[in-house]
């Protein structure tokens, strides 16, 4: 997989004039080489490539790289690249200019003379876009241990229970049930904090009647899920069941309309102008979904403002969400896969409206 992966890349190379290219971004690293670890770069040539990490991981990364020649660097990765000769030769080096700090830039500029340095983006994420089966397998797992541990939430959300004490079972669970470890902080949010999209789990403790929101997510083997799902605690007012029938039908709307082919800004229209026509449009304050693998939040963007057009093979979120101040808000996520007949919602946890 990671040969074909840097083959890839090497057309893109081609494509662009370049002789070198540095991959530092630490998510693409691991997609091109399936290194797992904090300190890392991938340094590609026309006919050869390179992953440069330090002592702490020689034996990790003899065991997982393998389309790569591993150098263990002395000094600094790109001091060790330097030395090595690597940018020797070369017109033209292209960088991620997202992942490259100025101060690795500047590095660069010192230990390397008399080649362009040229910023290039989304080299890497334009072939992770389309996910092989493996990778969906993954993520598939990711989102079955999700779905597990939303189920056990349901014995655990209750008056009294704080938001830090159901944001603590989560991440307990996620591991119980095998995942390495959350794929972010989980979010917590109840009754008026439910209007926060990314309300961070606080003391409050949960009250009768009360909306309850989970974000949370768990990473297997590097891939990630992410689900949404809003309870309520008691039952709850009419006002707060409509606003739960809203957000669910737009995002039932939303998942019979996604596809490989259609824009994503069309996708995010579709249930946008159904909350829009119940009268709260202005309370979606965030895009539709975005893309799901070894980043939780990765290409492609599902927004009104995307130009992109979605791709058969690609995993994103579907999310609506309605948030209300001083009063609370719902939203309902799901991870799906797209085909070019359809969707595959890889969830399983039930999103009816339910009462805990």
């Amino acid at each position: 997989m990671s040969r074909r992966r840097i083959a890839l890349v090497r057309e893109q190379m081609r494509h662009e004039g370049l002789d070198v290219f540095i991959v530092s971004s630490l998510p693409n690293v691991r997609y091109l080489t399936g290194f797992s670890g904090t300190n890392g770069v991938c340094i590609i040539r026309k006919k050869s490539a390179f992953f440069l990490t330090d002592g702490r991981y020689v034996q990790q990364s003899k065991r997982e790289i393998k389309a790569a020649r591993v150098v263990i660097a002395r000094n600094g990765l790109f001091e060790e690249a330097a030395q090595l000769g690597l940018f020797k030769n070369c017109g033209a080096v292209g960088f991620e200019s997202h992942a490259l700090t100025y101060a690795q830039y500047r590095t660069l500029r010192k230990l390397v003379s008399g080649v362009s340095f040229v910023s290039m983006k989304d080299v890497v994420e334009g072939i992770a876009l389309v996910k092989e089966k493996k990778e969906i397998d993954h993520i598939r797992a990711a989102v079955g241990i999700s779905d597990r541990v939303f189920k056990e939430l349901l014995h655990v959300i209750k008056p009294g229970v704080t938001e830090l004490d159901v944001a603590a079972e989560i991440s307990y669970l996620h591991k119980k049930f095998g995942a390495e470890k959350d794929a972010f902080e989980p979010i917590v949010g109840s009754g008026e904090r439910g209007s926060l999209p990314h309300a961070r789990a606080s003391a409050k403790k949960i009250k009768h009647h009360e909306f309850v929101t989970l974000d949370f997510g768990c990473t297997v083997q590097g891939y990630n899920s992410d689900i949404t799902r809003t309870v309520a605690v008691g039952g709850a007012s009419q006002q707060s069941r409509k606003l739960y029938d809203v957000v669910l039908d737009a995002q039932l709307a939303a998942i019979r309309a996604a596809r490989g082919g259609i824009m994503a800004r069309d996708l995010d229209a579709v249930a946008r102008d159904r909350i829009s026509a119940r009268g709260y449009g202005q309370y979606f304050i965030h895009s539709l979904g975005h893309g799901l693998g070894l980043q939780v939040h990765e290409r492609p963007r599902v927004s009104a403002l995307s130009k992109e057009r979605l791709k058969s093979g690609s995993v994103i979120t579907i999310e609506p969400g309605v948030y209300i101040p001083r009063f609370g808000g719902v939203r309902i996520e799901d991870d799906v896969l797209l085909t070019s007949q359809g969707c595959e919602v890889l969830n399983k946890a039930p999103k009816n409206f339910m009462a805990v």
